[in-house]
């Protein structure tokens, strides 16, 4: 009996001690698991599968003056995964479905292109999602899921154009820029242009009407606008916002700083291409913003039609740019480049002002003399003008455009009411 208890109490040590080993054994497995994947194993901090293929996100517009509402927009895309594919519509879907843009398809791709945010553009895409590009986008793209704001995009049927990708369940929405749109803008370069004649008074006030959204009472001389205080942006820059669009880089200790400064009003493809060339001649691009009293004071009170943290953020967003200056100053001094350590400073050939050597306080007169100085060729042929005088010359069909766009906006919203009601 005492032997056969001993045997039963040698078998129940023996399992005993092959439990603990067993429970050793896959404590030190799930350590090394957790050592060389991360305290997460499989999944990371975000959620997703670790060592599986890239979320692929695809997202459309046609970016026309494209602005800092457009880069948030992308920003937010980027954000629910891991590659961001933009399509951009060509200028012939465009003119079918809104009307006339304001800046041709290659000048729209030079934009979308440098947004630091897009991994890859695809040219000429259809306004409207319909199932056979929807299946391209997933078949040839890998597109995991279409993104769009949660603002209506709608056909001039008054049907929406993201329904196929919504009844497919790869739409993902994302929160739309308030206080801009390129309709805004528009509005905003119409006010602001001074060579008008009396007779224009009264086109002139409706198109104040509709696109002043409460910006408060105009003067009007001779047909134009005394632009001074009439430009009230709805954009409350945050800090939270910039630092969404900053960088968060530094310059090495050895780096060569290049500096470039100026207005950037109405963002375009000619600023995108001068900082592009300017970035190439060193590490480390810094980019000094004008405020909107020195716009004013050097191209007229009627500038600049966007605030200064308006053109900061659109600056910010490009990948040329490392880090801005928002409200720098007119004149280069010699602190100034001892303190931000500024190995050049550049000025493009084609500028708003080319005739600043001339003047008799010349803003770069130190950089010059300490041999810092260069002209950079510019690539593009195109100013802030350039955009206004495109808007001004055919406003008329701008201004069709925007009520094209308010009637299909109706036709969507009478079509929702229906489908609720029933």
């Amino acid at each position: 009996m005492n032997k056969m208890g001993g045997i039963t109490s040698s078998v129940e040590s023996y399992a005993a001690v092959k439990w603990v080993v067993g429970v050793i054994i896959v404590g030190v497995s799930v350590l090394g698991f957790y050592s060389s994947s991360g305290p997460f194993g499989l999944w990371g901090k975000n959620g997703r599968r670790r060592n599986k293929k890239p979320i692929r996100v695809y997202m459309d517009g046609c970016f026309d003056m494209m602005h800092y509402g457009h880069c948030n927009a992308l920003r937010q895309a980027r954000a629910l995964g891991d590659q961001l594919i933009v399509g951009v519509v060509s200028d012939d879907e465009i003119i079918a479905n809104k009307g006339p843009p304001v800046t041709p398809l290659h000048e729209r791709l030079i934009m979308v292109n440098a947004v630091k945010w897009v991994d890859e553009v695809i040219p000429e895409a259809p306004y409207a999602i319909t199932e056979e590009f929807m299946k391209k986008l997933f078949d040839e793209y890998n597109i995991d899921y279409i993104i769009h704001g949660d603002d209506p995009c709608v056909l001039p049927d008054g049907t929406d154009a993201y329904a196929h990708a919504k009844k497919a369940g790869r739409y993902k929405q994302i929160k739309r820029t308030e206080g801009v749109s390129s309709t805004d803008i528009v509005g905003r370069m119409l006010l602001c242009v001074r060579e008008r004649n009396i007779a224009d008074t009264h086109n002139h006030s409706s198109l104040q009407r509709q696109f002043s959204n409460g910006r408060g009472q105009q003067k009007f001389e001779d047909g134009g606008v005394v632009a001074s205080g009439t430009r009230v942006s709805h954009f409350l820059p945050t800090s939270r916002r910039i630092v969404q669009f900053s960088n968060g880089r530094s310059p090495g200790p050895d780096a060569r700083i290049v500096y470039i400064d100026g207005a950037f009003d109405l963002f375009h493809a000619g600023h995108v291409e001068i900082l592009r060339l300017a970035r190439d001649r060193g590490d480390f691009l810094l980019v000094g913003i004008h405020t909107d009293q020195t716009v004013s004071a050097t191209r007229g009170l009627h500038r600049p039609i966007m605030s200064l943290h308006e053109r900061s953020l659109s600056v910010l967003a490009c990948r040329y740019v490392d880090e801005v200056i928002i409200g720098a100053p007119w004149e280069v001094s010699k602190d100034m480049i001892t303190t931000f350590n500024i190995s050049l400073v550049v000025h493009g050939t084609t500028a708003e002002n080319t005739d600043f050597q001339k003047e008799q306080s010349n803003p770069y007169a130190v950089p010059i003399s300490l041999g810092i100085f260069q002209i950079l060729d510019s690539p593009l042929d195109i100013t802030t003008t350039t955009i206004i005088r495109r808007i001004v010359s055919n406003h008329e069909a701008y201004q069709k455009r925007n009520e094209k766009k308010g009637e299909s906006e109706k036709k969507y919203y009478e079509s929702k009411t229906h489908v609720s009601g029933d």
